[in-house]
C-alpha cells in the first residue's frame, strides 16, 4: 500500500511539474517590476519586460493590459532563449509628430527572433494624419523618410495575430527576410487618403501566409517584393486600396525572382486594381 501511494505522489509531482513548465511566464508592464501607467509612455517599461522575458530559458508571456498607452518607439530584438509571446490587449498610441521619433524608418521592430508570437487583440495606433499631410514620396524621391508602423526581420516559426493596425503613418507592417511566418485575423485600417500606407509589404521572404483578414489602406493592401517565395493569402477582405500587388519589380538588377505565389478566396471591394504586377 504504501508503495502504491509513493508511485502515486511520484506521478502527481511529475504531472504538475509538466504543467508548471507549459504555462508561459507573465511579465505584465503595469507591475510593480516595471510599472507601466495608461496614458504615459512605456517605452521603458516595455524594454525591461522584453529583456527579462527574452532571457527567460523557459515560454515566456509580456503583457500590455486593456488601456491606451503612450509608445515613443520600440524594437523587441532575439534571439530569445524560448518561445516568446507579445500579447497587446490594450492600445499602444505612436506620437502624432514624427519630429518625436529618434529612428527615421521604424516605430516599432521585431528582429532576430524564433517562435515570437505577437497577439492579445490589442490595438497599434500610428496616428498618421499629420504624416499623410506632409508626405510628398510621389513627387520628391528625396523626401524625409516617414517611419513604417510594424517591421518584422529575421523571424522563423512565428505568428502575428488578432491585432489590430490602425492609421499608420507609413506602410503598416513590412516584413523581410522572414521564414516560415503566419499573419492571421488582422485588422489593418487606413482612409483611401493615406498614401504609401501599404497593409503588409513582403520582401525577401518565404513561406509567409496571411489569412482572414480584413485590409483597408491609402495604397497596397498587400504587396510582394523580390525574392519572395511560397507566399499565401486566403481568405482576405480588401478595400480601399489599390489591391494586391506583386512589385514593383524590375528597378534594380540585382533583383531576384518572385515565386510560388497563391491568392485565393478573396474579396477586394473599391480597390483600383484585383491582383497586379507592377514592372
Amino acid at each position: 500500500m504504501a508503495l502504491k501511494l509513493s508511485l502515486l505522489a511520484m506521478l502527481l509531482f511529475l504531472l504538475l511539474a509538466s504543467t508548471s513548465k507549459a504555462h508561459a511566464s507573465v511579465f505584465d508592464v503595469t507591475s510593480a517590476t516595471y510599472g507601466a501607467k495608461p496614458d504615459s509612455d512605456v517605452s521603458k517599461a516595455l524594454a525591461k519586460a522584453w529583456s527579462d522575458a527574452c532571457g527567460l530559458p523557459s515560454a515566456s508571456k509580456v503583457v500590455v493590459p486593456s488601456g491606451t498607452y503612450k509608445l515613443k518607439e520600440a524594437t523587441f530584438r532575439g534571439p530569445c532563449k524560448a518561445r516568446i509571446e507579445m500579447q497587446v490587449r490594450g492600445t499602444l498610441q505612436a506620437p502624432a509628430d514624427t519630429g518625436q521619433l529618434t529612428r527615421p524608418n521604424t516605430w516599432v521592430g521585431f528582429q532576430y527572433i524564433d517562435m515570437l508570437t505577437l497577439s492579445g487583440g490589442g490595438t497599434f495606433d500610428g496616428q498618421g494624419a499629420l504624416a499623410w499631410s506632409q508626405n510628398d514620396y510621389h513627387k520628391n524621391k528625396n523626401c524625409k523618410p516617414i517611419p513604417v508602423k510594424l517591421r518584422f526581420e529575421f523571424l522563423t516559426n512565428s505568428k502575428v495575430l488578432d491585432i489590430t493596425s490602425l492609421n499608420s503613418k507609413n506602410f503598416h507592417m513590412h516584413v523581410f527576410w522572414c521564414n516560415y511566418t503566419t499573419f492571421q485575423y488582422l485588422t489593418i485600417t487606413a482612409p483611401d487618403k493615406s498614401e504609401n500606407t501599404d497593409g503588409i509589404h513582403i520582401g525577401a521572404s518565404t513561406s509567409i501566409n496571411i489569412t482572414h483578414a480584413k485590409i483597408g489602406t491609402g495604397d497596397d493592401c498587400v504587396s510582394i517584393g523580390d525574392d519572395s517565395h511560397q507566399i499565401t493569402v486566403i481568405d482576405v477582405t480588401r478595400g480601399p486600396g489599390h489591391g494586391i500587388s506583386i512589385g514593383s519589380l524590375g528597378r534594380y538588377k540585382e533583383e531576384k525572382d518572385v515565386t510560388m505565389i497563391i491568392v485565393k478566396n478573396c474579396t477586394l471591394t473599391n480597390t483600383q486594381n484585383g491582383v497586379r504586377i507592377k514592372t
